[in-house]
């Protein structure tokens, strides 16, 4: 059974697995620039998902999209920044993002409602998108992937849909990525987290009204993220091991921690439980093949590093923005394909690996403010062109190095004969 049922012909330029962040930005910009594209996901939107809380590096994309207005328009809280209880002396310390470039706030979100907006911008600008669509497997010719084979919840059979490229852009599922890649564990961030949702919270004095709170225990950290309102987004991370050794279950062991905060614990005092309890575990990874003969990786369904810096959808959103472009190139020139894709894949893994290793140094809490500003700095500015302090909130507004990002990426000198003075830029940045 083939797709031209549902009205459109099952030949495409590019079909994108998932219509999260990752997937919906890199088939509205491949929409925009003209592109046929496919956009299938298993589940019907608006739909749960966790992460909340963004960087100022995901309104780059989200103004390419055209969506900042309508963001502004749904009310979404504006993050300025942050305030953290962390470090050696463990007094709380803020963080403003008006220190660090020309975007001075993000939002916090319900992620139901964020990630609907960019899809239906994707169908607005031309992309085709299937709901409740399961991918059941590739379709393959002479060693390239050159079709998907999926199922429609509550019809029999499966339908096929053809295009010159697929996107793996189905987060941790990883559809692709599991059948065509070995996937790294990172083992120093192996964390669990579990997390719920409460009503009636108070919120941080004056500046700090707005801040996310990042809040260090003895064994972990708790997240508390001020929804709307008076909900709060509140999860505590800690290690899987230290978990599985406990004699308590998540939840208890969720709640006996909030008692070994001040801040939060402060902001909970006259709180009402809004939702049950959710959790996840060894969610710190990277895939060994970001691409491959027909197919290429984003998002969350290539690498994915530990919330603490809320990186998740900026990442999504910003490679994603990067790989619109390669593509757009690769579809009009099919003989750079394989190191176009190489090189958007190193310069990728490169980033990422970056912002693991600061995740990494920042998770040793034994360190000063000033330790974490340096460690920063060294990272994105060794010349120290800026104050420490600056290349800190650079770094993790996902703002650092150029305006968008850590890396440019041009593929331009890929294409033979063809006039490179066109600036093809990509930047990706988190987390």
């Amino acid at each position: 059974m083939s797709s031209t049922q549902f009205g459109f012909s099952d030949d495409f330029d590019v079909i994108v697995i998932g219509g999260g962040p990752a997937g919906a930005t890199t088939a509205a910009l491949l929409a925009k620039r003209g592109h046929r594209v496919l956009v299938l996901d298993r589940e019907r939107f608006p739909r749960y998902h966790v992460g909340e809380s963004l960087i100022p590096g995901v309104m780059v994309p989200m103004e390419e999209l055209g969506l900042v207005e309508r963001m502004e328009a749904k009310g979404f809280e504006r993050k300025y920044g942050g305030t953290l209880v962390w470090g050696n002396n463990e007094v709380p310390w803020n963080f403003s993002f008006t220190t660090g470039g020309r975007i001075e706030y993000a939002y916090h979100t319900r992620r139901a409602d964020l990630d609907a907006l960019i899809l239906d911008r994707a169908r607005e600008l031309g992309a085709f998108v299937v709901e409740d669509a399961t991918v059941k497997d590739t379709i393959e010719e002479d060693g390239r992937v050159v079709g998907i084979r999926y199922a429609l919840r509550g019809l029999n059979g499966t339908q096929e849909a053809r295009a010159r490229l697929i996107v793996d852009a189905s987060g941790q599922a990883r559809v692709l990525g599991r059948k065509y890649s070995e996937i790294n564990w990172n083992d120093q961030l192996r964390n669990v987290a579990v997390w719920t949702y409460f009503d009636n919270c108070h919120r941080l004095p004056g500046k700090e009204w707005s801040n996310i709170l990042i809040e260090g225990t003895k064994d972990g950290w708790f997240w508390g993220i001020p929804i709307d309102k008076g909900v709060f987004s509140v999860g505590y991370v800690t290690r899987s091991a230290l978990a599985s050794e406990s004699d308590q279950s998540l939840e208890d062991l969720f709640q006996a921690e909030i008692q070994n905060t001040s801040k939060l614990k402060d902001l909970l005092r006259d709180a009402t439980p809004a939702a049950g309890y959710r959790s996840a575990r060894d969610w710190s990874y990277t895939n060994e093949n970001f691409h491959g003969n027909g197919w290429v990786l984003v998002g969350d369904a290539a690498a994915f590093v530990d919330p603490l810096f809320s990186t998740g959808v900026a990442l999504a959103t910003l490679a994603a923005s990067t790989l619109s472009k390669v593509l757009d190139k690769i579809l009009k020139h099919p003989e750079i394909e394989e190191k176009a894709l190489d090189r958007y894949s190193t310069a990728y893994q490169d980033f990422f690996h970056d912002i693991r290793r600061f995740v990494e140094g920042f998770y040793d809490r034994s360190k000063s403010k000033g330790f974490y500003f340096n460690m920063a700095q060294d990272m994105i500015d060794p010349d120290k062109k800026d104050d420490a302090e600056v290349d800190f909130v650079k770094l993790i507004s996902g703002l650092s190095g150029r305006e968008g990002g850590l890396f440019e990426l041009n593929v331009d000198d890929l294409i033979e004969g063809a006039d490179v003075t066109a600036d093809v830029t990509a930047e990706v940045t988190g987390g």
